[in-house]
């Protein structure tokens, strides 16, 4: 029989330590070790099981095409790559209350539209509670099989029995447990072990497999970070619980492209999407307020205007505040560095706020340009150039730098009515940049001091 071990193991992180401590040494998460008795895995030679050759193959051949099934909305169908796929995993993870579920009861309905066999497993609501959703959503008639369970050995059998299924949704991951190991539900090993059966299932059945899975931030529950290198793709639900819009954004996706985001908006019939979020994201966009640029940004393979506000504010504390919501606090600091260093800007003995209006959380180095200008505006108290778009990465020495997938803002611009774009003078020319900018008037900038200069910033369309 194999001797039982105890460890102790990051319940935010997952990882595995001899000894108690106050604080994980790989994710820094203090009060987060747990102990977790173990049972190491018999050696190979030790059961007398010999292994046996596998088949090999080369890189020739014609590749298989992959056949997906519409959810039937398009903006999950987009960030899933076009559809599910029979035998991917999906971790969907989100804070509590965001609107993960009924988004997959949405479609789990539509699934079943297709005849798909459809199973709704819940380890955190009764059946009544979902049938209530169910209701409120309009759904009630729709053929998908409930289940109220948490047990992995049950789930198996139960989905078993149906054959043919063309997904299962669990609701949630942290919930579920085997009786094979010996610890609580939620803990790292039973998310692993609970997780790694599901998927096996789902493989071998040619089963899509969607799973829900909490993020929390004090650390207590694992979250599914811990699941993210087991399975496909990898979805997070972002969103203000106070704002009615929700973004859906993959950070991993073998049969698609990652970082494609969906637009949501959360209403009393369910989640709708919105078609277009650049048009929302602008919707009460007021021009005559100094402090706010348009950045045309892309994210995945979507592009999306978004403004960009800034408040340079006279501060009374002997350390001025720097605060930002929906951008890197560190690349502000950069960009005020090489504004006072490059251009002689100072933004001494102001509070500086940073904002991404419309609940937005942007990462490309592209905004470095429309955030500049912002600044600026706010602190001269001059309005940005009317109908105007800004992108391009700021370098230490305050040169501009071209950014990809040119043709594609400014399209996504020109469609919204733009008639202005200050971008780096270095962009690559493109093959129909020609055609792509004929509504639009592009000023090529080299320099910050380009964008300040009388002839740069303030120039306006005549």
């Amino acid at each position: 029989m194999a001797r039982i071990t105890t460890n102790y193991v990051c319940q935010a992180c997952g990882n595995v330590s001899s000894k108690w401590a106050g604080k994980c040494d790989a994710c820094g998460a203090w009060n987060s070790l747990q102990q977790e008795a173990t049972s190491p895995p018999m050696g190979a030679s030790a059961r007398g099981v010999k292994g046996k050759a596998v088949t090999l193959t080369s890189l020739a051949g014609e590749p298989e095409d992959v056949k997906r099934s519409s959810t039937g909305i398009g903006e999950l169908d987009r960030v899933l790559g076009g559809g599910l796929v029979p035998g991917a995993a999906i971790l969907i993870g989100g804070d509590p209350g965001i609107g993960k579920s009924t988004l997959l009861v949405q479609a789990a309905a539509n699934l079943t539209k297709a005849h798909d066999t459809v199973i709704y497993i819940s380890g955190e609501e009764a059946l009544a509670q979902l049938r209530l959703r169910a209701s409120r959503l309009g759904l009630s008639e729709a053929p998908v099989l409930l289940g109220a369970e948490t047990n992995i050995a049950d789930i198996r059998k139960t989905v078993e029995q149906y054959g043919r299924v063309g997904a299962l949704i669990i609701d949630s991951i942290q919930t579920m447990w085997t009786p094979a190991l010996d610890a609580a539900p939620g803990t790292v090993s039973q998310l692993r072990t609970a997780a790694q059966e599901l998927i096996h299932l789902a493989k071998t059945t040619d089963m899509a497999l969607i799973m829900i899975g909490h993020v929390t931030k004090d650390g207590q529950i694992a979250g599914p970070r811990v699941l993210e290198h087991m399975v496909d793709t990898v979805i997070y639900f972002e969103g203000d619980l106070g704002d009615q819009f929700r973004l859906l954004r993959s950070v991993k996706n073998r049969f698609g492209p990652a970082h494609e985001i969906g637009v949501f908006e959360m209403r009393s019939t369910g989640l709708h999407e919105v078609a277009n979020p650049s048009a929302l994201f602008l919707e009460a966009r007021d021009e005559g307020v100094p402090g706010a640029a348009v950045y045309a940004g892309v994210e995945g393979t979507r592009p999306v205007l978004v403004e960009i506000q800034a408040l340079a504010a006279p501060s009374s504390l002997a350390t001025p505040r720097r605060a930002v919501v929906g951008w890197d606090s560190n690349r502000l600091s950069m960009i005020l560095a090489v504004l006072e260093t490059r251009c002689g800007v100072s933004f001494a003995g102001r509070d500086v706020f940073l904002n991404v209006a419309g609940g937005m959380k942007i990462t490309e180095p592209a905004a470095d340009l429309a955030v500049a200008a912002a600044l600026v505006s706010s602190l001269s108290g001059k309005c940005c150039p009317a109908n105007s778009v800004f992108f391009g990465e700021i370098s230490l020495s305050g040169a501009i730098r071209p950014v990809s997938r040119l043709n594609l803002r400014l399209r996504e611009a020109a469609k919204l009515g733009f008639a202005q774009a200050f971008t780096s003078r270095s962009r690559k020319a493109e093959p129909d940049d020609e055609d792509t900018v004929k509504s639009l008037k592009l000023f090529d900038l080299n320099d910050l001091e380009d964008l300040l200069s009388p002839g740069g910033f303030q120039r306006q369309e005549g």
